[in-house]
């Protein structure tokens, strides 16, 4: 096993920069997540430490050795991509062992790598069949077993799940949760889905135009987002936005003032902000409180979606570009055209200043339960 580190590492082609100044340092054994719209950058940045991408400038270490001129094949790592690559004349034993053959190991070495494998992944009644004869998960798992073999000291993953159906996808996230605690690997994972990023990671990277937006915790990045962009993209359904003007602001709090009139409290250090500064204020969909009697507002039901153990109410509002998403109770009866009135709890409200850069939040994360 092996730490990562990329220290101001960039990537152009051209003129064109792709990635800019990225300085990340990956633990050993950690599960990091490259997480953002596409075209932001992950693939590209997953692939320059793979060695399928050149480094403009910048440094990439693998256990404290610089990499930027070693050959991947000599940088002890292994690869699964999106497609599953697998050669469909071949059983499933020969496409995990086709590598360790050309590297001239041992046949019993390589009965032992692969069975060894096909028993972390469940598959080991299955080495003798062929691709076509395989569901989309269980090709999956042959091409992760693929990279077991190698025994590397870094897996990198990109995009592994996006071509199964969505029952699949949350299936194989337990698997690759259960992968990484059986073999305490490090492992960096490339997705664009934040789902698989919340529920994997150690730590999520959000990218953005090629830079690093933000690092941390998954539950930090979602209580704690440094700005707009990443406060918009994680969280389903996403954070609502509203445009406001600071009436008062503190160290404390802050007292903002939406264009329909409503006044609105957070808790918030707004020591740097004025009177009569425009602002946003955000509130994801889940902290509305139906049942609230301050710090409320009054909007229009445009449109219901009722899924069972939640419904969402989207509402008509001034000062919202779209509607806002609210996330109600299952069984909550609601009609278009209806009026709701929700509270917006002060020390769920987020705040940013006109620059999309976030005010910082009076919020104390729960405690985790001991095991």
């Amino acid at each position: 096993m092996a730490d990562v580190e990329l220290r101001n590492a960039s990537k152009s082609f051209g003129d064109i920069a792709v990635i800019r100044d990225v300085n990340l340092h990956i633990a050993d054994g950690e599960f990091v997540v490259f997480v953002g719209p596409s075209g932001c950058g992950k693939s590209t940045l997953l692939r320059m430490i793979a060695g399928l991408e050149d480094i403009t400038s910048g440094d990439l270490t693998i256990g404290g050795v610089r990499m930027n001129d070693v050959p991947p094949a000599e940088r002890g790592i292994a690869m699964v991509f999106q497609s599953y690559a697998l050669y469909p004349h071949m059983t499933l034993y020969d496409n995990m062992a086709f590598g360790l053959k050309l590297a001239k190991m041992a046949k019993p070495e390589i009965d032992s790598a692969v069975t060894s494998a096909a028993k972390i992944l469940h598959i080991e009644h299955l080495l003798d069949r062929k691709p076509k004869a395989l569901s989309g998960g269980q090709r999956q798992r042959v091409a992760i077993g693929r990279a077991i073999v190698r025994k590397p000291k870094v897996f990198l993953f990109d995009e592994p799940l996006s071509n199964l159906d969505a029952a699949l996808r949350v299936r194989m996230r337990y698997e690759f949760a259960k992968l990484h605690e059986d073999l305490k690997t490090t492992m960096v994972y490339v997705t664009h889905d934040q789902v698989e990023a919340m529920t994997l990671a150690d730590r999520i990277v959000v990218l953005s135009a090629g830079r690093v937006e933000q690092v941390g915790a998954p539950l930090e990045l979602y209580e704690f987002p440094v700005n707009l962009f990443v406060a918009g993209f994680l969280g389903s359904p996403k954070m609502n936005f509203i445009g406001a003007e600071v009436v008062e602001a503190n160290a404390a709090s802050a007292t903002v003032r939406l264009k329909s009139g409503a006044v609105i409290r957070t808790l918030v250090d707004a020591s740097g902000a004025k009177p009569g500064a425009k602002v946003t204020l955000g509130i994801r969909p889940e902290h509305f409180d139906a049942a609230a009697t301050s710090n409320v507002l009054e909007a229009t039901l445009t449109f219901v979606e009722s899924l069972g153990s939640t419904t969402h109410a989207y509402l008509a509002y001034p000062g919202v570009e779209d509607a806002l998403t609210c996330d109600l109770g299952g069984h909550t009866v609601l009609a278009a055209g209806d009026i709701l009135k929700v509270g917006l709890p002060a020390d769920n409200c987020h705040l940013f200043d006109a620059d999309g850069k976030a005010f910082k939040r009076h919020f104390r994360m729960p405690e985790r339960r001991a095991a």
